[in-house]
């Protein structure tokens, strides 16, 4: 199977020719350089326009001399199918790119494959490492999200609410006067800097560079050295995405994690990635730079893929799709396997309970996102390590804050109604907190639309009386009785974890932990629609109905809602 690919989402113009069964991949690129500022649509198109013709006739005549003018043994053309970037991009761009990989079809009489350019990013590291069924964490100038495969389409598990990351970053060299791009000019810059305090918002698997942007805006022209906001830019911004990164491979269970887009070109990213996963016992892997910037390689990969397994498009239906979502896509090429892998009853969650082979209590540490978990009978004490990729003084912030809003917002959460561990002591330094074991499973391995519902009740509950939950996922309620002998029995569910909480009275944060919630249904639940009809059932019956209405908008703010 030899495929030429086409790419033209923005920036760059770029055509490949990838040879299935030699894994070989040619690429030829021309990108678009705006003078300054970031990319002018107008522009691009123009550019895409003029550039488009040539970088196709340079990959063909790779194809022609290495291939033969009729390839394929001299039987045919010297490419199978011409696979095309559909979307999501600029339309104008889209539209120039499209033409152009209809006509080639046509003109070479082979079939016409049109490909998801985020899908691509993520099948290009996926196919590179060799890896089965990885999380991938998308980091480009217009995109930031985590995508996990599971029951035949990829779904997104977390994104940016509001701009991508390389977006976000040039938002703050445009401000300094730099021109586009502006990550490779923040990355030289923090190379002498040092460490600001900038603000750092995760939410559950979503995050919000906007207010990280601004401060940065403020701190420079208050009079902070470059080279600190830069720095501390680098530091904040990319912890977070580490952050949501291993909080996704803890919900789905999944231990590879792929990464994708221009911005993975950063080697901080890279490096803080990198001991994630080490100290997870995960792999990690991003391709070569060629691979992480917009190209037609990642195309021509995906299209063979698409190709062999019949999923290609007749050019009457071959219309671009701007705001294209990758959970839209039916995953033709892939078999039955799920990178959300149900937890065992021991779970994976913050205080989660090991066993042994009879079923017994165990007191081996379990490991979470955040933490590690010891069970000593009828008590836990979960200790919030060091992380080793973030900034030691934005770590141990992190660490303190969250031991100590996690002991508080337990207590005032029982008070509202919640059931929640006791805790029973804490030790702040130490980012350590002894509590109540509750539940023998969490609600990933045990969900139906009653439990959803009940949780959706909680939520309300703990809305009504002020307080966010912060992470509120399948993985962050316990299911079962306060000893083994009732857990399955009654079915109580429990509220843990609220390391990410806060108190609060703005309707908007309330949306926000509905949807963190929905959120990891949907990426793990094989019939997640009943199941958030649920949710949103048992809220409605308790909470505010204005919470909802609010909801609605917080989805619509997603790069991919």
């Amino acid at each position: 199977m030899r495929v030429l690919g086409v790419e033209g989402t923005a920036w760059c113009a770029s055509a490949a020719v990838f040879d299935a069964e030699a894994d070989s991949v040619c690429i030829e690129s021309d990108p678009y350089e705006p003078d300054s500022g970031g990319i002018h649509p107008r522009e691009a198109a123009e550019h895409m326009g003029d550039s488009i013709p040539r970088v196709i006739e340079a990959a063909l005549e790779h194809a022609r001399e290495e291939y033969g003018e009729d390839g394929n043994d001299g039987d045919g053309p010297p490419v199978d199918a011409v696979a095309f970037s559909r979307g999501p991009g600029l339309g104008p761009c889209l539209r120039i790119v499209a033409t152009a990989a209809r006509a080639l079809a046509r003109t070479l009489g082979v079939p016409l494959v049109g490909v998801n350019h985020m899908l691509a990013h993520l099948e290009i590291g996926r196919h590179r490492a060799g890896f089965d069924s990885p999380v991938c964490l998308n980091a480009s100038g217009a995109n930031a999200h985590l995508l996990g495969f599971h029951d035949g389409r990829y779904r997104v598990l977390g994104e940016t609410m509001d701009t991508g990351v390389g977006n976000a970053l040039d938002k703050f060299t445009r401000h300094v006067g730099w021109s586009h791009p502006g990550g490779p000019k923040i990355e030289q810059h923090a190379r002498d800097g040092e460490f600001v305090d900038l603000p750092y918002v995760v939410k559950g698997m979503d995050f919000s560079f906007s207010g990280i942007m601004s401060a940065a805006k403020a701190a420079y022209d208050d009079g902070v050295p470059v080279e600190d906001v830069c720095f501390s830019l680098q530091e904040h911004v990319f912890a977070m995405l580490t952050e949501v990164a291993e909080r996704a491979l803890s919900l789905t269970g999944t231990d590879e994690l792929v990464l994708g887009g221009g911005v993975a070109q950063n080697a901080r990213l890279r490096e803080m990635l990198e001991s994630m996963c080490a100290e997870r016992g995960a792999d990690f892997h991003a391709p070569e730079p060629r691979f992480l910037r917009d190209n037609a390689g990642m195309i021509a990969v995906l299209g063979a893929k698409m190709a062999a397994a019949g999923d290609t498009v007749a050019v009457e239906d071959s219309a671009i799709d701007p705001d294209f979502r990758p959970d839209q896509v039916p995953v033709t090429w892939r078999s039955g396997e799920s990178v959300a892998r149900v937890p065992s009853a021991a779970g994976g969650s913050d205080e989660g309970r090991g066993s042994d082979e009879d079923g017994d209590a165990g007191g081996a540490d379990l490991r979470g996102a955040e933490a590690t978990v010891e069970v000593r009978g009828a008590e836990v004490v979960k200790r919030r390590l060091p992380k080793g990729y973030r900034h030691p003084e934005l770590d141990a912030t992190l660490r303190r804050d969250r031991t100590v809003a996690e002991a508080r917002l337990l207590a005032a959460a029982r008070e509202a109604g919640v059931p929640t561990p006791l805790v029973h002591d804490v030790d702040v330094p130490g980012a350590t907190l002894a509590m109540q074991f509750v539940g023998e499973c969490d609600l990933a391995a045990a969900l139906t639309p009653d439990r959803a519902r009940t949780v959706g009740e909680h939520l309300a509950r703990l809305h009504d009386a002020g307080i966010v939950h912060g992470d509120p996922t399948t993985r962050n309620v316990r299911v079962g009785g306060e000893d083994e002998r009732r857990a399955r029995a009654d079915g109580r569910l429990f509220c843990i974890d609220f390391g990410l909480g806060f108190s609060s009275d703005h309707v908007e944060d309330y949306a926000m932990d509905l949807h963190v919630f929905e959120q990891s249904i949907e990426g793990t639940a094989s019939d997640p629609e009943s199941l958030v009809a649920a949710v949103e059932d048992g809220y409605r019956a308790v909470g505010d109905p204005a919470v909802l209405e609010r909801l609605r908008g917080v989805e619509g703010r997603g790069r991919y809602q």
